[in-house]
């Protein structure tokens, strides 16, 4: 078996080396707001999402270069959003990744200039990418935009986070805790899968089986996310713990309980594995991803 965690590691060496490349800094005193995004962007991470991006545009033959700068732009959408998130108006975070958060590491005023920089630094750096072909690069910016947005993406799922209460219905409670995660997560999950399988040129079936089998590692990877917040080791997740049930949050966790959220998680896992089993050999990569979301401990 491929060992996912070393797989996981060389890749981000390598992006990371590249990614760095993305942030060169200007003189004057504007740098400073770069020096914040770099330094949010750089600050560890699995690198899950651009691993995605650019394992399943493999799947097809496209080649880790052309794939690059969908994946960096990706990561740097990402940052924005975990720049935001953290912010004492959202989920007052200190900590990220085991270092201070951008805004305790600078101040709150560049921590949001930082993420509006990322966010907008994402879509300039994406379409400037020669790599990719013009109308492959506009379907991208398409489906990145969507993705991140206010209309059934991340920032619904974020809005979502921050209101949602249990209605006491047990329907309507499962359909808001499902959107939560399909919106907020989910998305930007389903956008990695999206995006090779658009690199790629991939048939209707086969993105289809993408972004099916993105929904499932999404919502389980939500779900394991629910569970560390409650059992995990803050030194080893490398964010404040037990936030969720401090800020009443409403969970798989707080509304399932751990066990049956485990057990719904492992399905999920075990369905994405089968599912992702179509593309032969090529997928075992994704397959080993997918066994790693719900056994991680950060």
């Amino acid at each position: 078996m491929i060992d996912i965690k070393t797989e996981l590691s060389e890749f981000s060496k390598k992006f990371n080396t590249d990614l760095a490349t993305c942030f060169p800094l200007p003189d004057g005193a504007e740098k400073r707001v770069i020096e914040a995004m770099a330094y949010s962007v750089m600050n560890g991470g699995k690198r899950l999402r651009p691993y995605l991006v650019c394992e399943c545009a493999g799947l097809f033959g496209v080649d880790y270069k052309t794939a690059f700068p969908a994946a960096a732009s990706l990561e740097m959408l990402h940052s924005y959003s975990l720049i935001h998130d953290d912010l004492p108006a959202m989920d007052n975070d200190d900590l990220r990744r085991g270092k201070p958060t951008c805004h305790k590491k600078f101040d709150e005023a560049t921590a949001i200039l930082a993420g509006d920089g990322l966010l907008t630094y994402a879509f300039e750096y994406l379409s400037h990418s020669l790599e990719i072909a013009p109308d492959v690069r506009l379907t991208l910016i398409q489906l990145l935009s969507s993705a991140a947005g206010a209309f059934g993406g991340m920032v619904s799922g974020q809005t979502l986070d921050i209101y949602a209460v249990p209605t006491g219905s047990v329907q309507a409670d499962e359909d808001i805790i499902s959107r939560l995660e399909q919106m907020k997560t989910g998305r930007l999950l389903r956008y990695a899968c999206e995006a090779g399988a658009v690199l790629g040129k991939a048939s209707v079936q086969e993105r289809q089986i993408l972004i099916s089998y993105a929904r499932k590692i999404g919502q389980a990877f939500q779900i394991a996310d629910d569970i560390l917040d409650r059992e995990g080791d803050q030194k080893i997740v490398g964010k404040t713990l037990h936030k969720d049930d401090s800020q009443n949050k409403f969970t798989f966790v707080s509304y399932y309980g751990i066990k049956p959220a485990r057990e719904k998680a492992q399905k999920l896992i075990n369905s994405a594995i089968e599912e992702i089993s179509y593309f032969g050999a090529k997928a075992a990569n994704l397959q080993n991803l997918a066994r790693y979301i719900i056994e991680r401990n950060y």
